[in-house]
């Protein structure tokens, strides 16, 4: 019998399971569910909120999950790096309801999240028209992924809902 490889699981491969594993814990901590979208197309989960009485409520938050084993400092050590390709971008920019980048740090089992059509918005449109392929967004160290994050998260939310007139 010839010897074939099988096919493996990375350390990218878990880091991955275990970025969206540490999204999921705080929103089910919340009392919401969340789906996870397969394949991605540049999202990862889709936050589905409930009010007080258990009543679903209408619209969704988008996450998009990036894990690393090294997070890449910047802005003085204040926030973490994340290349993002332009294509997902577009994506992004154009969805109604919040998108939000959430940058995982596997050795500390820490992460933090960016309102990313918020701050695409506040990009220079010369500085996107720059990059065609990628760009590089910085994810605040101050925006700390947690419970309180994620009812922050329906806000943004309900925010756009009353913007678009719903």
């Amino acid at each position: 019998m010839p010897k074939t490889s099988r096919k493996r699981r990375t350390r990218g491969h878990v880091i991955a399971d275990l970025g969206v594993n540490h999204v999921e814990r705080h929103i089910l901590q919340c009392g919401w569910t969340v789906q996870r979208f397969s394949p991605d197309y540049g999202l990862d989960l889709l936050m589905t909120t409930f009010n007080r009485r258990g009543e679903i409520e209408n619209g969704d938050v988008r996450l998009q999950i990036k894990a690393t084993d090294s997070i890449k400092l910047a802005a003085g050590g204040n926030a973490v790096a994340v290349r993002l390709e332009w294509r997902d971008m577009i994506y992004w920019l154009n969805e109604r309801l919040p998108v939000i980048l959430v940058m995982y740090d596997a050795k500390s089992d820490r992460a933090w999240w960016l309102h990313l059509q918020e701050a695409l918005r506040a990009e220079k449109p010369r500085t996107l028209a720059r990059t065609p392929g990628t760009l590089t967004v910085t994810v605040p160290m101050a925006n700390i992924l947690d419970a309180a994050a994620v009812r922050r998260f329906r806000r943004f939310r309900d925010a756009a809902l009353a913007d678009a007139g719903g």
